[in-house]
């Protein structure tokens, strides 16, 4: 993958106005990554993009006038039996558990978008060789960083199949992943296990990339070493970040008791390879009918002047407050 670079925004044309709910968001028609037909949500602390030309993508997040916390990846290309798929950048929704050529199955043509206030509903046609129509409803909070993405998947085949949303945010190079612990207790205390790890067959725990601490899990990128690495944990939490320059970029999300989960029961995965780095949550799984769909929803949150150096309890001294406004521990 090549090193992300900051998109250019053009020929900005607002193309709706807010309800009163939401009236100090701005809706504009942009051109973005040189994408045409973007929809731009601003509320005057950040900005959101949307492409309608490909898709559906989330493809910039940030505070007006600065960098986009979503990876850019304009260039790269994966070859399969569908066709080419690119992942562009940004924030998607696939399919889990991950099958080739099911999951990769191209989405470079135009979605429709639906603009009701301050929410933009993106819809992608029917996929011709699975049968789902993908669809990713965004809203802006009138004020603050707030942003609420939900995600649904809905069988259009003649069969029952069995999936889990999967929300996918590639994350712009030179950052960490960080994935709380469940709380510390000592062998006297707790004698059963509170939580699934999952490994894949690359996975490799000795890598520099990962930082593993009582209270953290963290994955960081590094351009100098291309092998791939990933982990998935079930994330109880009802958070997972990422920090990079000073910002952090936090995605809550909630964990559904008595589900079972993709991936040996995990939600939440981290993968990184050379400059390339995903945080991607997941829905419990669902056999959906014909017409059926299955949902997952992500409430993301963004902050400044946040550190992430030091040890796992200087990190929770810097998160706290933040997290606190979230109501999270």
């Amino acid at each position: 993958m090549r090193p992300f670079a900051l998109g250019i925004l053009v020929a900005a044309t607002v193309i709706g106005g807010a309800s009163d709910a939401s009236a100090e968001v701005k809706v504009e028609r942009v051109t973005y990554l040189n994408q045409p037909n973007c929809i731009r949500l601003s509320n005057g602390a950040v900005e959101v993009i949307l492409t309608t030309a490909i898709g559906p993508r989330v493809i910039r997040y940030g505070f007006i006038g600065g960098d986009n916390l979503l990876g850019e990846v304009t260039e790269a290309s994966v070859k399969t039996a569908l066709g080419e798929w690119k992942p562009w950048g940004g924030h998607r929704l696939w399919t889990a558990p991950e099958d080739m050529p099911r999951s990769y199955s191209p989405d470079n043509g135009p979605v429709e978008a639906t603009v009701t206030g301050a929410t933009v509903r993106l819809v992608q046609p029917v996929e011709p060789h699975t049968g789902i129509v993908k669809e990713l409803t965004v809203t802006l909070a009138e004020t603050g960083t707030g942003v609420t993405v939900g995600h649904r998947l809905t069988n259009r085949s003649l069969w029952t199949v069995d999936v889990s949303p999967w929300a996918l945010t590639i994350m712009n190079a030179g950052g960490t992943i960080l994935i709380p612990q469940e709380p510390y207790a000592s062998h006297d205390d707790a004698l059963l296990p509170v939580r699934s790890l999952t490994m894949w067959a690359y996975t490799d725990l000795s890598d520099p990339r990962w930082g593993l601490g009582p209270k953290y899990i963290r994955l960081r990128t590094d351009a100098a070493r291309a092998g791939s690495q990933k982990i998935g944990v079930a994330n109880k939490r009802g958070w997972a970040g990422y920090a990079r320059n000073g910002h952090l970029f936090i995605k809550r999300y909630d964990w559904h008791e008595g589900t079972t989960y993709p991936d040996h029961g995990v939600n939440t995965e981290a993968y990184t390879a050379a400059a390339f780095i995903e945080l991607e949550t997941m829905g419990p799984m669902a056999s959906l009918p014909p017409g059926g769909s299955a949902t997952h929803q992500e409430r993301w949150s963004l902050f400044r002047d946040v550190k992430v150096e030091g040890d796992d309890a200087a990190l929770e001294r810097a998160l706290t407050p933040h997290l606190a406004t979230l109501g999270l521990k």
